[in-house]
């Protein structure tokens, strides 16, 4: 089986499609200033960007890892995931407390996805 390889570079790919499953990784891009409501929100926004690169959409997410820096923002966190999922389309989740590379993410998420037919 063919894996296919989103916007490839040495270090990493955008999104890696394996038995039509993707993985991604997304941090807020625009507006790293942004509390935690904005970071989530883009975080949100570019996760929906890559999900249609793969033709999936976020009610064939499969789960996702929350990277968050403050537990203090577990509950912001959660209204804008919360508001962003219909009723019964969340996927598995964990939440796990980390220092992030860039010390501007106040939070970063790892999706895994079902690709559309095309992959």
């Amino acid at each position: 089986m063919q894996i296919h390889r989103i916007n490839p570079s040495k270090r990493w790919s955008d999104i890696t499609v394996f038995n039509k499953i993707a993985h991604f990784v997304e941090v807020p891009e625009s507006d790293t200033g942004a509390d935690i409501k904005g970071q989530v929100a883009q975080v949100l926004s570019q996760a929906e960007a890559s999900l249609a690169k793969v033709d999936s959409d976020k009610t064939r997410l499969l789960s996702v890892t929350i990277y968050l820096t403050d537990f203090a923002n577990f509950d912001a966190l959660n209204e804008v995931w919360d508001a962003w999922f219909e009723e019964g389309t969340g996927p598995s989740r964990a939440c796990v407390k980390a220092e992030l590379a860039n010390p501007e993410y106040l939070v970063e998420m790892a999706f895994v996805a079902a690709a559309g037919e095309g992959f």
